[in-house]
């Protein structure tokens, strides 16, 4: 029995794990539920998540992954190994490869850190590969072609932005701005406006059912309940798509500049290219509300959300591992 290749999205929000031959095999949350006593590991993924805010004192809940880079290697570790080791991936002498997806823009010290965590938890040789690269081959984009092809990766941690042509990176940012900090701006807003203490988990809630980023896209409103910070006591209060989209506008021009500047930096004729084939988002961003109008507008050119933006990445890994011995032969960190 010889291990399967697995290619692993290791985002700040969720994991998602490709095994060759089988596709996406597994989606959870990137949380890990441990026992501040004894250290153990109780939960980890979606069951680790309901415990988000709702623990006693000796159970923490972490995420162990900040901003699209390890912000826990132990946690992280352990994560990685409870999610292959539930997949049975391992063959009866052999350990899988791994390819793991990273922000283009981390550092080596960071980069090693994740490649540690990988071979730690199981692997054989572990390669790393830039996430809006993988993601935009998930997408659907040719990038092996001498023209230009734009995506735009909203995560959980990090919005990577990048152009690419001939099968590389030609420009590319990647900023600390992504769907975690619009969870904290909508719970610091409710915050600040109606003095009401919220969860993250309710915040997301928000952002999904009532959010836009367009001015006047969306027109709904959610009842939320939360802590009064005055009174003490349980209160539900009413909150509009409008506000919201007032709340969220300084963090999403955060992503309109950053796309800006890559588009600056890139060589005019395969600027001529991204006008006929538009800019692809991928992530779960791409998901947020008036995003694509948004940036459609400000770029001045279309922009089209990937088919499902969240496996973009996980499904790039897959492509990727069918010709992982072409990969063999490139040296990694």
């Amino acid at each position: 029995m010889f291990a399967r290749d697995i290619g692993i999205d290791l985002g700040t929000a969720n994991v998602l794990i490709h095994v060759k031959g089988k596709g996406i095999v597994l989606n959870e949350p990137s949380v890990v539920a441990i026992d501040r006593n004894s250290g153990k590991v109780l939960a980890v993924g979606e069951e680790a998540r309901r415990m988000v805010g709702r623990t006693p004192g000796n159970i923490v809940a972490i995420r162990p992954l900040k901003d699209g880079v390890i912000a826990d290697f132990d946690v992280t570790e352990a994560m990685l190994k409870h999610f292959i080791n539930k997949l049975n991936v391992k063959g009866f002498l052999s350990k899988p490869r791994i390819l793991i997806c990273c922000p283009t823009n981390i550092t080596k010290v960071e980069q090693k850190a994740i490649k540690e965590a990988a071979e730690k938890s199981g692997g054989k040789k572990v390669y790393l590969e830039e996430e809006p690269k993988v993601a935009a081959i998930g997408a659907g984009m040719d990038i092996f072609q001498p023209s230009g092809n734009m995506v735009v990766d909203i995560g959980g941690g990090t919005t990577d932005i990048a152009v690419l042509s001939m099968g590389d990176i030609v420009t590319a940012s990647s900023i600390k701005m992504a769907g975690d900090r619009f969870d904290n701006e909508i719970l610091q807003y409710i915050k600040r406006e109606y003095k009401l203490l919220i969860g993250e988990r309710t915040a997301e809630d928000i952002k999904i059912k009532v959010a836009t980023v367009f001015p006047g896209a969306r027109n709904e409103e959610i009842d939320i309940r939360g802590r009064d910070m005055v009174s003490g006591l349980p209160r539900t209060i009413t909150v509009r798509s409008e506000e919201i989209e007032k709340a969220l506008r300084e963090s999403v021009a955060v992503i309109v500049q950053a796309s800006k500047g890559v588009l600056e930096r890139t060589p005019p004729e395969l600027s001529a290219d991204i006008i006929d084939r538009g800019v692809i988002l991928t992530g779960g961003g791409a998901l947020l509300h008036g995003m694509d109008t948004l940036l459609s507008e400000e770029l001045r050119v279309p922009v089209l959300i990937a088919e499902n933006p969240m496996d973009c990445v996980a499904v790039g890994t897959g492509i990727m591992l069918d010709s992982m011995d072409k990969l063999s032969r490139r040296s990694y960190v």
